[in-house]
């Protein structure tokens, strides 16, 4: 990488900027009873980190769902997860102190998120949006994870090629859609992961904690990738 190119850390949303996953099981949970589907734990985690829509059509043994009916389901719980935590948003330990310390060593910062629009508005409001210098939504992408669309517009956004930018994800799709954008990447264990799992998609490295991310540390993994 040439001295002096601009550098970017791109945040998933869930999992990584934002301790989502038991609220997210909670109003999967209220919207698949309402239809008669049984969801377990393990199973929401399998699927953690992708689009609600791909949920709904690849995961629910339920007849004649059009397009109509899973965008129903998807807005309803959707909007009943930011019901859940609108009044407490469980933002990542140490995401603030790792963002403030990115942006004082001249990082920008992204997030890509295969959520929907609001979801994404909410965080960002909630943890600052002067922070931020873009972020992509899932309904800014037509290919979900692991195609690398979501991080490399995130990357155009930010005005930072993608040999400059590191990901940090918490899910495997996410990964392997990070390394074909030809970006370095953090795998963090957050709830419902494991290292094992994560590892198999070969990381740049793993965290078991934003707080043992720096922009000292994050600019190596830069420096060691293949130009």
């Amino acid at each position: 990488m040439l001295p002096g190119m601009s550098r970017a850390v791109i945040f998933d949303l869930d999992g990584v900027l934002i301790d989502s996953f038991h609220a997210h099981y909670e109003s999967w949970q209220e919207v698949a009873a309402g239809h008669g589907v049984v969801l377990t734990e393990q199973e929401f985690a399998r699927t953690f980190g992708r689009t609600s829509r791909e949920i709904i059509t690849s995961s629910w043994a339920v007849p004649d769902l059009s397009d109509a009916r899973v965008r129903e389901i998807d807005d309803r719980k959707e909007a009943r997860y930011r019901e859940i935590i609108a009044h407490h948003l469980p933002v990542m330990d140490g995401a603030r102190e790792l963002i403030d310390a990115l942006r004082a060593a001249g990082f920008r910062v992204a997030v890509g998120s295969s959520a929907p629009p609001e979801n994404v508005r909410l965080a960002i409001d909630g943890i600052g949006r002067h922070l931020f210098d873009a972020a992509v939504h899932g309904r800014d992408v037509h290919r979900g994870k692991p195609d690398p669309e979501v991080f490399l517009l995130a990357a155009a956004r930010a005005g930072v090629s993608a040999e400059c930018c590191v990901v940090i994800e918490d899910a495997v799709p996410g990964i392997e859609a990070a390394r074909r954008a030809g970006m370095a990447s953090v795998a963090l264990v957050s709830t419902g992961r494991t290292e094992e799992e994560l590892r198999l998609a070969r990381p740049s490295l793993v965290a078991h904690s934003l707080r043992e991310l720096t922009p000292e540390g994050l600019s190596a993994l830069l420096d060691r990738a293949p130009a």
